[in-house]
């Protein structure tokens, strides 16, 4: 049975034995493993269930880091993590030989982020090597935002869960890339588009790739309750639909007035996107729980990192 500690060195004695443990970050909680222990690694993939054709993040502890794992570093990866790390960026770079194949899917790049989480960027400087930390959930389920979700995922197979409390910005890094000079967006996330274009200029999109990923999170099905989950403009209309079914409603700031409350979940009642975006998971674990029909989500604004959520919500609802 999975035990949650809040010990930074039980943790790392785990690791150090070439095992694995969940890690909480400000965006969902990883299953984390030595990058160098092939061990360690494909416990990761075989735990999640996850191919091996997706590849795995890289997690940092410094910015110095960096050139042990990455080489050639575009100015423009540079200044974005000078000025986004710690935090919810993950960048796609040509990557160190040392850095093993298992971890980058056989390709010459390497996903890499500094997490912002004071817990796991304590745990990373107790180590003397990076961790790999793809979410710590079975393969295409809703990711973990508490330490809770990650226990009764795993019941068996996982030591450790590091507890973190709930995660602060609540959905995946996003992800940017780069490609004959351009720099690509390969995964909305926690960190708004307009606020790297702010830095860098204007960002190719290229954010599906059921085949061959060149980063996490770019299979057209993923983040998925049990539960059908369909994403739709408008809940009032889709319930007339779906009527006789038994319905959990999932909606932005506005709750509907003929549904049971127990049913539905209010992200921000302020209308406050980060805020929304930290309760996505946990509401969708919330309602996958309750034994429904179908969940009805609602389009969130199209802006800022509610780009980021509707990317979620259309992999959830494939």
């Amino acid at each position: 049975m999975s035990i949650i500690s809040s010990s930074i060195q039980k943790a790392k004695a785990i690791l150090m034995d070439e095992d694995i443990v969940a890690i909480p970050t400000e965006t969902v909680y990883g299953l984390a493993g030595n990058i160098f222990s092939e061990k360690a690694i494909r416990k990761i993939f075989e735990l999640k269930g996850r191919p091996l054709m997706n590849p795995l993040i890289v997690h940092i502890a410094e910015l110095e880091m960096l050139d042990q794992i990455a080489s050639d570093i575009p100015q423009d990866a540079l200044t974005l993590a000078k000025h986004f790390w710690p935090g919810p960026l993950t960048l796609v770079l040509p990557k160190k030989s040392s850095v093993p194949d298992l971890i980058t899917a056989n390709k010459p790049t390497v996903a890499v982020r500094m997490p912002a989480h004071p817990v796991t960027r304590a745990l990373l400087k107790e180590l003397d090597f990076p961790l790999a930390a793809p979410s710590a959930n079975p393969f295409k389920r809703i990711s973990p935002t508490k330490a809770q979700h990650v226990a009764d995922y795993f019941p068996s197979g996982l030591e450790l869960v590091l507890e973190g409390g709930t995660c602060e910005k609540g959905i995946e890094s996003t992800i940017v890339g780069f490609e004959n000079g351009r720099a690509i967006l390969y995964r909305h996330g926690a960190l708004a588009k307009e606020d790297i274009e702010a830095l860098i200029g204007s960002l190719e999109e290229h954010t599906v790739n059921s085949k061959s990923p060149e980063a996490p999170g770019m299979l057209l099905q993923h983040y998925s309750p049990r539960t059908p989950l369909i994403l739709v403009d408008d809940v009032s209309e889709a319930k007339k639909e779906h009527a006789g079914k038994n319905i959990g409603l999932l909606v932005f700031s506005t709750p509907v007035a003929d549904h049971p409350q127990e049913k539905q979940v209010v992200l921000s009642e302020k209308a406050h996107l980060e805020e929304a975006a930290s309760k996505l998971y946990t509401a969708m674990h919330d309602l996958d729980a309750l034994g429904l029909d179908l969940i009805i989500a609602e389009i969130m604004p199209l802006h800022g990192v509610g780009v980021g959520m509707n990317d979620r919500l259309r992999r959830a609802s494939n």
